[in-house]
């Protein structure tokens, strides 16, 4: 097909996937469990943390981070006792354990409390270096306060190659202004047009299929040949493409 009936193609598949029912089987249900802001950024950067593998145990065990949390995120991360801090250590999901879930809980009081919070950490390099570097940024800040070694693997760092699939779609989920419900659009200071489709198994495959990817690796350079195609469909909100993408693949088997 053209370009112009590959876009027709696309915007009809995000109609279609781009509503509240998308909600039901998606881990951005955490999330939408929240009313507060600061709530709903750290529910949402916590549970993309941990969404890969099954969906229904990222969503499980999602729930369960929150209710680790007495499911006030915000308050917990800010007001913990050591004792609190001890009961994370139960939680596993793959190889992201209590260790892992501790150092975050740290690294995310240090965000608010010396740099303003998660969005201001994010938007700092957005609008003159991209989303990309921004993210590899945030992991630099991220970890500047004592932490274990083995939890840095945990947050991806594309400077390093990675797609960073995972802090893509939480950026989606709060930066993109969504009508339909599904993304927040909360983080003001970030434009959507800068915006990546996060990159995995699924979004990769159905986009070979429909050559807006040649590169067979779904690393860093593959983001940047996709997200090129997507600008040219719609430079405003390049990551809506994301649901188009990911619905052909997880419910159509594209």
């Amino acid at each position: 097909m053209d370009s112009s009936e590959l876009k027709s193609f696309l915007d009809e598949k995000v109609i279609q996937y781009n509503t509240p029912d998308f909600i039901k089987s998606d881990p951005v249900q955490i999330p939408h469990l929240f009313t507060q802001k600061e709530d709903i950024e750290i529910a949402g950067f916590l549970s993309a943390t941990i969404a890969w593998g099954n969906r229904t145990m990222i969503i499980k065990n999602s729930h369960r981070m929150m209710d680790l949390m007495g499911n006030a995120p915000y308050d917990f991360v800010m007001s913990h006792s050591e004792s609190d801090l001890e009961q994370l250590q139960q939680f596993v999901h793959r190889t992201f354990n209590g260790l892992d879930f501790t150092h975050f809980i740290k690294s995310l009081k240090n965000i608010y409390t010396n740099h303003g919070g998660l969005e201001t950490v994010f938007s700092k390099h957005a609008p003159i270096l991209g989303m990309q570097e921004s993210i590899a940024e945030f992991k630099t800040v991220f970890f500047e306060i004592a932490h274990d070694q083995r939890t840095q693997k945990h947050v991806s760092d594309p400077r390093r190659g990675s797609a960073a699939k995972r802090i893509n779609m939480y950026l989606r989920w709060m930066v993109r202004q969504d009508n339909n419900g599904v993304d927040f659009g909360i983080w003001k200071s970030i434009s959507p047009a800068l915006l990546s489709c996060p990159l995995d198994v699924h979004s990769g495959n159905v986009a070979r299929k429909l050559e807006l990817l040649s590169r067979k690796q779904n690393d860093a350079k593959a983001l940047l040949e996709l997200d090129t195609q997507l600008r040219l469909l719609d430079a405003k909100d390049p990551s809506k493409y994301d649901f188009a993408l990911f619905g052909l693949g997880i419910f159509e088997g594209f």
